[in-house]
Formats: structure tokens, sequence, C-alpha cells
């Protein structure tokens, strides 16, 4: 037998073709189910969670008015929904959170792009827009509810301002750390200024504008409880504060159910997103193999 080492045998090594071994095969198949085993773990974890609650609560361990069982609280759910009561406000909040958040993102996108770019904008704009970014919610509140009443204005007003930030800044950063030899190269084909922008600088820094993404949806869903905790006549926000004041506890756990439920709904739809516009990108198409 040749004592090449292009000669290996399929069950010791790869050959010359760089085919995968028997070995690296089982290796991998094993780490795969280690991988899915993980996965149905993590799905257990929170519904053995939610079976102790019930179990708890239906033997009366827990008071139904200081935490309700989650029976109890599905079938308030069932209730508001035969009602159409919880249709409505949900719409409501959906609208607010739609609108405040595209403006936000959007203004948080163009503010980036500018301080990221332009020097001069980082100068005159950078500092103010971190200052901003310090004050909280709440400080700002009063504030909004003199400028705009307690009307819908006032409401989108904080939803935008919640989401404008992570956009800018994960914006501004990206911009920032994306490869100057991939302007060099737009330049030394004629690019100009906006297609060297469209074709080199928003792919380069696609990976941190989707992380704001995510991050301002997180933020918007904030901005929106708050939002709708004060002179607010809809939407899930007014729901949970009208249930506060008579004491109905299923509703506000139910409230709360959903607001987890549009988060996690909301942030795999970025990750989606992510995974269908990073498909070229070689970390990420490394992270999915």
């Amino acid at each position: 037998m040749s004592n090449s080492p292009l000669a290996l045998s399929p069950v010791t090594g790869a050959g010359p073709g760089g085919r995968e071994s028997t070995h690296e095969r089982l290796k991998r198949g094993t780490t795969l189910r280690a991988a899915r085993r993980l996965e149905l773990l993590s799905w257990l974890a929170p519904l053995g969670l939610l079976f102790a609650w019930e179990v708890l609560g239906r033997l009366e361990l827990i008071p139904s008015l200081v935490l309700p069982a989650p029976s109890s609280v599905l079938g308030t759910a069932k209730g508001l929904l035969a009602s159409g009561e919880l249709q409505t406000h949900l719409a409501a909040s959906l609208r607010r959170a739609a609108l405040g958040f595209s403006v936000g993102t959007g203004l948080g996108l163009g503010l980036g792009l500018l301080v990221g770019l332009f020097p001069l904008a980082h100068a005159l704009l950078d500092r103010s827009l971190q200052i901003l970014r310090a004050v909280p919610f709440l400080a700002i509140l009063p504030l909004v509810i003199v400028w705009f009443g307690v009307g819908e204005a006032g409401k989108v007003f904080l939803i935008a301002l919640g989401s404008l930030f992570p956009m800018y800044l994960n914006t501004a950063l990206g911009v920032r750390q994306v490869d100057p030899k991939l302007l060099e190269m737009g330049r030394l084909m004629g690019l100009g200024r906006g297609r060297s922008i469209l074709y080199a600088v928003l792919p380069g820094a696609l990976p941190s504008l989707l992380n704001g993404l995510r991050l301002a949806l997180t933020t918007s869903w904030l901005a929106l409880v708050v939002a709708e905790t004060v002179g607010a006549n809809s939407g899930i926000g007014f729901l949970a504060t009208n249930a506060r004041e008579f004491l109905q506890t299923d509703v506000m756990v139910l409230v709360i159910a959903i607001y987890a439920s549009i988060g996690v709904a909301s942030d795999l739809a970025v990750r989606l997103l992510e995974r269908w516009l990073l498909a070229w990108h070689p970390n990420y198409a490394k992270a999915r193999s």
C-alpha cells in the first residue's frame, strides 16, 4: 500500500477530492443531534414553567388575585375575543406602533447615514443626539402631554423617539465600519457618491442596520407601553390600565402575554429578514451551516 498522504481511505480521512471522511460525518451528525436536543429543551423549559404555574394555581397555592392560572387567562382571552374588544384594542396598538416605528427608524437611518458619511454632520449632530438619547421616556412624558395633549400625536411621537436612537447608533456605527477599500474600488469603477452608498456602504453596513432594527423594535414596544398608560381610550395598554382599576389581574396578565408574543414575533420576523438579506455574507452563511 502506498504511503502517500493522498492515498487516504474514506474511513480515516479525506482523499484528494476533499471528501468528508466517515469519522467526520459521524462527528457532524452527533453535533447536529446535540443541537436539536438543546433546541427542544429550550422550548420544553418554558412549557414546564407554564405547567407548574397551572398546577400551583389550581391548588390555590398562588391566589388568583395575585397571579391567575394560565387556563384562567386563556378563558379571559376567549371572552374578550368573542366580544371583539381584544381585536379592537390590539389593532389600535399595532397601528400606533407601526406608524411611530416607521417614522423613528426612517429618521434614524437618515441621520445615521449623514453622521457616518460626513464628518461635518457628525460634528453638528452627534453630540446633541447623544444628549437626547440619555433622556428617559418618563422624564419627557409631561412635556409631550403639554406639546401634543393626550391624543394620538403624542403617542406616535414617543414611539418614534424610542425607535430613532437604536437605528441611528447602529447605522452610524455600521457606516463607519465599512471597509474603505470598498469605497476606493467604487471610485475606481467610476461610481458616484450615490451609487457608492447604494452598492458599497449599505451592503457593508447591513448587519449593523438589521441589529439596529431589532433593537428599535424592542424599544418601540416599550415606548408603546408608556404612551398607552396616559390618556389613552384604546389599545392594549389602555386595557391593562382599565383592568388595574377593577383589580382584573387576569386581564393584566393577558396584556403582558400579548406584549411578549408581539415582541417575540417581531424579533423572529427580523431574524428571517436577516437570513434572507445576509445570505451572501460569509460570516452569516458559516453560522447557518
